[in-house]
């Protein structure tokens, strides 16, 4: 079988505004065109993505259906760190030292987990070249119960299935959304590869009345989570995570990148 072509983007560093907004487009690019539907008029398919970024300025991304009432984001300003919504779910994550993915791409009937059960597979796959050896989260928390307590505001203090961990810490924290396609529906997956502790002062910008509750974030960001710099026991190579990342794609879909950008 030929191998499959996709588009590779190494976006930068840009606002967290640009990137949700461009991740969302990327996705959408995707559906079929109400006045044309599926492949374009002169019969090529959309290419689907991968995208590879930064955040400049820092920032804290909320869930899709979160509040924004937990966040001080009086302090955020004062501190020069963005708030914005993600596209998709999941919980708020304070976007520091960290390389984020975007995936774009076709559902091919696979279930939500089943997708994120590939693309995990192919960020461990990129991730073993650079000597980091990570499991899969194999359990499913009680999440509507989880998110009545107040530790659950940000993402990082607990591991969905199929999430990455490093001996039972949590590496990488990713999101989904399913956009309708018709016959293909379309899935938009992004996530944060941490690769050192600055994630962990999302703590100093929820607002919060019970210390005791703030205490326990604090804690748990602490313990719950790893980063790349801690694993290597050096500051991680930007340029070294991005190839391998894109190389374990290559790898585990059988896939040939074309370079693109986000013009």
């Amino acid at each position: 079988m030929p191998m499959r072509r996709w588009r590779f983007i190494d976006a930068g560093a840009r606002t967290g505004a640009f990137h949700m907004a461009q991740d969302e487009n990327l996705a959408r690019s995707l559906e079929p065109s109400p006045r044309a539907p599926g492949p374009g008029a002169a019969g090529i398919e959309p290419l689907q993505v991968l995208r590879l970024y930064r955040w400049q300025p820092w920032a804290i991304s909320l869930g899709y259906n979160q509040s924004e009432g937990a966040i001080d984001a009086e302090r955020c300003r004062a501190d020069g760190i963005d708030v914005v919504r993600r596209p998709t779910g999941g919980r708020a994550i304070l976007h520091a030292e960290e390389l984020t993915y975007c995936v774009a791409m076709y559902a091919e009937r696979k279930s939500v987990m089943a997708v994120y059960n590939d693309i995990s597979r192919s960020l461990v796959r990129g991730l073993a070249l650079m000597g980091v050896e990570v499991s899969l989260q194999r359990s499913q928390p009680d999440f509507p119960a989880a998110y009545r307590e107040a530790s659950s505001i940000p993402c990082f203090t607990s591991s969905a299935r199929y999430e990455i961990e490093h001996r039972g810490r949590k590496l990488v924290g990713s999101a989904q959304r399913r956009f309708s396609g018709g016959a293909r529906d379309v899935v938009l997956q992004h996530g944060s590869i941490l690769c050192g502790t600055a994630h962990r002062r999302l703590a100093d910008y929820l607002r919060l009345e019970d210390s005791r509750a703030l205490g326990r974030i604090r804690g748990e960001l602490s313990a719950k989570t790893t980063d790349l710099a801690e694993i290597l026991g050096r500051e991680v190579d930007m340029g070294e995570l991005k190839a391998c990342i894109r190389r374990g794609f290559e790898l585990e879909w059988d896939i040939e990148f074309t370079e693109g950008s986000d013009t």
